[in-house]
């Protein structure tokens, strides 16, 4: 194995192990990274749930981390013999929405999404559905007062914009579209 590669490997194996046991918790695993800190690395772990992540769910995932990163010899050949420091996180907002669950977790938010040629530019609008089909799946977006769908393939970057002081909307407005 090429020493490039040891990193992916080691995320990898680690990743392999967590899918489960976070999916029993109702979350997901978004990422895991590790990154050199002195003499010690951090090992970060990224997980979302279809709620959100509150800190009684951060908690109860670092403690599943910890049990499986302690108990796993795949994960303990792995990350070998120098120390790290184990951080779990929530995605948070400003991580791109990557996967269809990303939109559908963010329905009713605001988001800027970037797209690929030949329709290039901006687009700024609330998503307010998503789906999976067979081409792939898409994104309807309130823009301006119009309905806009945006297949997945179509989108470079997509991010949530920050609202301040954004009332929520009642069952009705939702009804109204």
């Amino acid at each position: 194995m090429t020493r490039s590669s040891q990193p992916d490997a080691v995320r990898g194996r680690i990743e392999q192990e967590l899918v489960v046991p976070l999916g029993a918790l109702g979350l997901d695993l978004e990422g895991v990274e590790l990154t050199p800190a002195g003499r010690r690395r951090i090992l970060r772990i990224a997980v979302d749930g279809d709620s959100g992540v509150t800190l009684d769910a951060v908690a109860d995932a670092t403690k599943e981390i910890s049990r499986v990163l302690d108990e796993s010899p795949v994960v303990q050949e792995a990350l070998g013999e120098q120390p790290y420091t184990l951080e779990v996180t929530s995605r948070g907002v400003d991580r791109p929405l990557t996967l269809p669950r990303h939109w559908r977790r963010n329905t009713d938010r605001l988001v800027k999404v970037t797209l690929l040629a030949p329709l290039t530019g901006e687009v700024v609008g609330r998503i307010q559905d998503c789906d999976e089909d067979a081409d792939g799946g898409g994104v309807r977006l309130l823009v301006d007062g119009e309905t806009r769908r945006v297949a997945y393939a179509d989108v470079a970057k997509a991010l949530v914009q920050v609202e301040f002081n954004r009332r929520s909307r009642t069952p009705e407005q939702h009804e109204e579209g």
